[in-house]
């Protein structure tokens, strides 16, 4: 036996032994356990199953844990629970600073009340990826600046920012600065003094000469580099703003067991999982057994498209696991999603799930697993798969599972994994009942319920302009958005007065006259991990790139153009089919590695732009290859934003506008004046294929993943603390001890009830975590730029909320900071409410502040859908800090009502059919909950209203282990108090 310790283990009797090459490894046989009941279960039941088989120890794990799971089928809908210990933990940046943060923290309360602070590590293996601090800063074939080497006698631009570009010292100018310049100052800047030292002789990137002696870089690398010189301008705006943060996370990497730092300008974090860091099957003291994991990103459900079981968590929710404390869930109804057909040459994996997004939102899996299957699936790549399992948020799941077939295996070869890991993979899957023949249906298992899709009748279509699951066919857009325009507000409506319809604003962009409109665009990004690790897609927007400008087609220079791949391969592989050039020559250039775009990092559009929108007052739209487009979160002036598959991305530009029918629109004409329109350009799946097939080889993604832990000359000249403890600084503005145990004891706090309550807010329908937790830029009125300045920061130097995760006095002051945010004690939307005490109407953090001098708890009143959207911690640290005691909503999304019962907060529930509405409430009263020792999961308790009314709701504490946490004030609480 491999291990000792299974000597007494619960399921030794089913330990089975399998010979793979030369080693012996031993596995749990749960086919053992009863073959007829396992082999119809769905498969991500077995994953579980098998888990909680493996982890059984009689206390965290029950042998009868187990038979609850082989009992799915009576009890899938008795909303039994269950433990599940997954394999590992997986982190970015913005929720991932604030991960170590509390580790930090917690170390600190550990030593003040005496115990070993040392123990606080993670125990579950964890990688961080720290992909959500890159901004497009620089877009486009923006030049870096040189400066010159003596003021220049004529003065001009290159005195003007003289020590603000050169090269040799590591300074640039940003976007808007560069677009105050006009292409004549341009160059200017770009000239050296002729009265200074000497001229270089030869281009200062490269070994060209014979070029004029006045440009800073030959015109062959200024041509061949342009998209290089955005990314590196990018990344180094990167590291000047984040290095403090950077060094907090070397630290952690150092002082921290058991965790791995994938250092920045790596890729997209699921991308990365995808190509790299999936293990598919892990083996422990010869014990074999299935990846699964859980992230601090909802997409982490991206990895189900490689038969790999996970899900987003909240930030909270993810440190236990990371402090090896099993995860406490509802055993799930399992929905089969069946997949038929093949899809029209056409149309794109991206058309494939912003159909299932919508269908399956129509079906109802908020709770649920969806589980594919069916003989299409064999028609779908593991990059298509992916795809589709990454917007599992989007339509409410709580994963998207592909199990394990041929097609993940050859993806596993083509991406270059070691050729005797990917055999024990195969052999074990298929010995354990994991590994399937999408086209035999005697494997199909039994579902919950079965919902079918024929992918010929999907058609090219976009989602929005506010919700990723408002999918609208391409041939419908046009008509759609204009019906938008006049509909009332809401999320298909922006009431637009008729006479203000054909509104239009002209401005100067590079020295050219331009006229935007409403439906213009403004913003064109090929980001996000949705699209950017499927080749077909990226390829598809390549070739369609290479086939415009060959036509003679260019995309307006006021359009924010952006590419951020999700790893370096995308790169390689475009480099290498010859597209790149194409895609920059469209201003499509390579911008940087990581969550940009689609997670808010858009950057400044440039003045004149912005103006010209603010001044038309213009519903203006983004176009991206993203996964969200709820309002305020890719750009504040972009009111309407569309997902589109990367092709569409590029055709929209090329468009410049939304308003457009492309089948009858033309998108220019031919030097012999024939009109180009969008058909003439689009690729062929076969041409796609056809070149993917050639150019997407493992030797890519060895080369990359390779260096991949080595980080840049940047990354590893920081110097972090060595110590075990971390010494903060009382002066950071980005890394700060929170106050969550501030006054924390080593005995459990007494249940007390919670009384004369007053409403902060009064939201509605569909509030999200985009809405609650800080993120994007930071307003210059708003209170966290309040505290910045006060701090002595300047604009420029305020950064992003979600640079910013780990100081709580920011992301307090930025909690509902959205502008969108509508309140119902307001008459337009804003980050503002009342103070009902006096009527004043104040900012969001100022009414809590002023409750909090009160000594008031606070209520947050919702409608349905309460938290959808990312799984952001702060979305429940940040109304704890405000005070918030209790949220009464209509619903909730499973992954927020988990971090508020984690951060110690009531989520109660209105009971069927009734609202504030229903019940008469303004939000006006003052509540009372009575709260005690001896809860129950799910009980119904009696709220009292301060004018003698009182009503029912429940409790959504799902789980003994939720009201556990309850009961110590929240989960850290309860881990601090384990280890002590």
């Amino acid at each position: 036996m491999a291990d000792p310790s299974l000597c007494e283990h619960p399921f030794v009797s089913i330990l089975q032994e399998l010979e793979i090459g030369n080693e012996k490894f031993q596995y749990f046989d749960t086919a053992q356990l009863g073959q007829e009941k396992l082999e119809r279960l769905p498969y991500t039941i077995r994953v579980l199953l098998e888990s909680a088989v493996r982890n059984c120890d009689n206390f965290h794990v029950l042998p009868g844990d187990v038979n609850k799971i082989l009992e799915w089928r009576t009890l899938q809908s008795a909303q039994v629970e269950i433990p599940f210990r997954p394999a590992r933990v997986i982190l970015q940046d913005f929720t991932g600073v604030p991960t170590v943060v509390d580790f930090a923290s917690m170390r600190d309360a550990v030593k003040r009340l005496g115990g070993n602070p040392e123990k606080i590590n993670p125990i579950c293996p964890t990688d961080l990826v720290i992909d959500h601090s890159v901004q497009v800063d620089v877009s486009r074939s923006t030049p870096h600046i040189h400066t010159c080497h003596t003021p220049n006698p004529g003065g001009g631009a290159a005195n003007k920012f003289q020590g603000q570009g050169c090269a040799n010292n590591g300074r640039i100018l940003g976007t808007r600065q560069m677009n105050h310049l006009s292409s004549t100052t341009r160059m200017g800047a770009l000239t050296h003094s002729l009265s200074g030292s000497p001229l270089p002789s030869t281009c200062s990137l490269c070994s060209h000469s014979e070029f004029p002696i006045i440009q800073t870089t030959c015109p062959f690398h200024a041509q061949q580099t342009t998209g290089a010189d955005a990314l590196e301008q990018n990344q180094e705006l990167e590291f000047e703003r984040n290095e403090e943060r950077f060094r907090f996370c070397k630290w952690g990497a150092q002082a921290l067991k058991n965790m791995q730092i994938i250092p920045p300008g790596s890729g997209i974090v699921h991308q990365v999982n995808l190509e790299y860091l999936a293990r598919v099957v892990f083996s422990d003291s010869g014990i074999l057994y299935p990846d699964s994991l859980v992230g601090t990103d909802s997409h982490t459900t991206m990895i189900n498209g490689l038969g790999v079981l996970g899900w987003g968590v909240g930030g909270i929710e993810a440190e236990a696991v990371m402090l090896g404390q099993a995860m406490s869930m509802v055993l799930p109804p399992v929905v089969g999603y069946k997949i038929t057909g093949s899809l029209h040459p056409l149309v794109t994996s991206t058309d494939v799930v912003l159909t299932i997004t919508k269908h399956l939102r129509q079906v109802g899996v908020v709770g649920k697993f969806v589980e594919f299957f069916g003989p299409g699936v064999s028609n779908l790549s593991i990059a298509d798969r992916a795809t589709i399992s990454n917007m599992c948020p989007e339509y409410g799941a709580t994963t998207g599972f592909f199990a394990v077939d041929e097609k993940s295996i050859q993806y596993l070869k083509q991406t270059g994994r070691d050729e005797k890991k990917i055999e024990i993979i195969e052999k074990y899957l298929k010995a354990s009942h994991l590994f399937r023949d999408y086209m035999n249906n005697n494997e199909d298992p039994a579902f919950s319920e079965v919902v079918e899709l024929d992918l010929s009748t999907v058609v090219p279509c976009c989602s929005g302009p506010k919700r990723p699951h408002d999918k609208v066919p391409v041939t419908e857009m046009k008509e759609d958005f204009n019906k938008c325009l006049t509909n009332k507000v809401g999320f298909k409506g922006y009431a637009i007065a008729p006479e203000k319809l054909l509104t239009t604003v002209p401005f100067v962009c590079d020295g050219k006259e331009e006229t935007i409109k409403h439906g213009s665009v403004v913003i064109a990004a090929i980001t996000s991990c949705t699209n950017t690790s499927n080749p077909s897609v990226m390829l598809g927007a390549g070739l369609l790139a290479k086939k415009a400008v060959e036509a003679g087609l260019s995309v307006p220079a006021y359009i924010k153009t952006s590419l951020s791949p999700g790893s370096g391969v995308v790169t390689y592989y475009l480099r290498e089919s010859g597209v790149t050039t194409y895609l920059e020559k469209l201003g499509f250039n390579i911008v940087g590695y990581g969550c940009m775009t689609c997670i808010g990092n858009s950057g400044p559009l440039p003045d004149e732009v912005a103006e010209a929108i603010e001044k038309g007052d213009l519903v203006v739209c983004g176009v991206l290859s993203g996964n969200r487009n709820f309002e305020g979160r890719i750009h504040p002036l972009t009111r309407a934003n569309y997902l589109a598959s990367p092709l569409l991305v590029i055709a929209y530009a090329l468009a410049g506008t939304v308003d457009v029918d492309f089948e009858t629109d033309a998108l220019g004409t031919s030097p012999e004046g024939k009109p180009i329109f969008l058909r003439d350009i689009w690729p062929t799946r076969e041409e796609i294929q056809d070149v993917e097939k050639e150019f997407v080889v493992p030797a890519m993604f060895q080369d990359v993943y390779s260096r991949i832990t080595q980080g840049t000359k940047r990354w590893n000249a920081l110097e972090a603390p060595d110590s075990s403890l971390y010494p903060w600084n009382d002066k950071s503005t980005y890394i700060k001890s929170p106050p969550f145990f501030d006054t924390m004891e080593k005995d459990l706090p007494d249940v007390k009830p919670i009384k004369n309550a007053s409403v902060l807010l009064h939201l509605g329908d569909s509030i999200t975590t985009d809405h609650i937790s800080p993120a994007g830029s930071i307003a210059r009125n708003s209170p966290a730029a309040k505290y910045l300045a006060l701090q002595g920061l300047v604009p420029r130097e305020f950064n992003s909320y979600g640079s910013r995760r780990g100081h709580d006095e920011v992301m307090a002051r930025g909690t509902f900071a959205n502008i969108r945010l509508v309140n119902k004690f307001l008459s337009k939307p804003g980050p503002r409410t009342v103070h009902h005490p006096t009527g004043e109407e104040m900012d969001i953090f100022d009414a809590a502040q002023r409750y909090k001098v009160e000594g008031c708890p606070l209520v947050i009143l919702a409608g349905k859908e309460y938290g959808s959207g990312s799984s952001r911690d702060w979305a429940a640290k940040g109304p704890w800090i405000l005070g918030v005691r209790v949220v009464l909503a209509e619903s909730y999304e499973r992954i927020h009502r988990s971090n508020l019962v984690g951060m110690g907060i009531v989520p109660l529930q209105y009971l069927d059919g009734q609202n504030a509405q229903t019940l008469g409430i303004t939000g006006r009263e003052k509540f009372t909950i009575n709260l005690s020792t001896d809860l129950l999961p799910g009980q119904v308790v009696t709220v009292e209203l301060d004018d003698g009314r009182s009503f029912e709701a429940k409790l959504r504490f799902d789980t003994e282990v939720d009201l556990t946490y309850f009961r110590h004030g929240g989960i850290l609480n309860y881990m601090i108090r384990k280890m002590l």
